[in-house]
């Protein structure tokens, strides 16, 4: 299977757009992914709406593309969590990719902010953020939309991983987990997004803001602000991913290395020192290790805590 490219986060651009006319193919499914795509439609047999828990990322598209399939657009839909750790980009292309897949999205507010248990930021974050999004669910959505389960887009390679609490929120909640039931990979949901034409096919795992902080250090709604400013700017000067880590007063840019370069030409050094400076950083670095999504969990697994994505 071929790896992902890096063209599809250029979506990120303010600028950018998905075609109105875009559409997703299902008739394109053929060989493994078609077999996997059915094992996904017998998994929801007897479901007749079903809510999917729902980012725009590629494998909650994927699964929502996939429900589409099996039960009908009428009976499928999206639930976006909207809080500020929220990126403003991934808000408008959640927005964007159910259009193409033809599914209604419901934004449901979420208030994990609130709770002194994620605000401290420890390693079981994930598990209150999730827990808040499925709550909602429960008490807000399920009854009012007639839903017969709600479903999340966990892949069989992270049924597999120690530093996702938020799989035990989802099991609190009886939400069902298709793609990693049928055993999908993310290299498989990549191919099954690729032939059903997803924009988000290829695009590069995308973590919540809070996920930039480091743990132990409290999350609050400024901190989340200046990071969701800054990773806007980064995206305007055309880079195709990126990390701002909040460390206090100094916003810490991580891009892939390949890109690196880039950010030292004049004018693109200025841009992202300007727009760090009006995000409210007093110093804005750029780390030579390049990108290193999961960094602050992967810190944390290596001290025998326990992490989050």
């Amino acid at each position: 299977m071929s790896a992902p490219s890096r063209t599809a986060p250029n979506l990120f651009h303010p600028a950018a757009e998905v075609p109105a006319s875009a559409a997703m193919t299902p008739e394109r499914l053929a060989g493994e992914p078609l077999a996997l795509a059915e094992d996904v439609a017998e998994q929801l047999q007897g479901v007749g709406r079903l809510g999917v828990a729902y980012s725009g990322g590629v494998d909650s598209a994927t699964l929502l593309a996939l429900a589409v399939r099996a039960l009908g657009a009428g009976n499928v839909v999206a639930l976006l969590g909207v809080s500020p750790s929220l990126a403003r980009r991934e808000r408008r292309l959640a927005h964007r990719v159910a259009a193409v897949i033809g599914a209604e999205v419901i934004e449901v507010r979420t208030l994990e902010g609130e709770n002194p248990d994620y605000q401290k930021n420890d390693a079981a974050r994930c598990f209150h953020c999730k827990d808040e999004l499925f709550t909602r669910i429960d008490d807000e959505i399920v009854g009012e939309h007639f839903l017969d389960a709600v479903a999340y887009g966990e892949n069989a390679d992270d049924a597999t991983r120690h530093d996702r609490p938020g799989a035990g929120a989802a099991t609190r909640h009886r939400v069902l987990r298709p793609l990693s039931t049928a055993g999908i990979t993310k290299a498989q949901v990549r191919e099954i997004a690729r032939a059903l034409s997803l924009p988000v096919a290829d695009k590069p795992a995308a973590p919540c803001l809070a996920s930039r902080v480091p743990f132990g250090q409290e999350v609050t709604p400024e901190k989340l602000r200046q990071i969701d400013d800054l990773e806007d700017a980064v995206f305007e000067q055309g880079f195709s991913d990126c990390r701002v880590r909040h460390h206090g007063n100094v916003g810490r840019i991580e891009l892939p290395t390949e890109e690196l370069p880039r950010a030292l030409e004049p004018e693109v050094r200025t841009a992202l020192l300007t727009a760090g400076k009006e995000a409210g950083f007093a110093h804005v670095t750029l780390d030579l290790d390049g990108i290193r999504s999961g960094l602050f969990s992967l810190q944390v697994v290596s001290s025998g805590v326990g992490g989050h994505g």
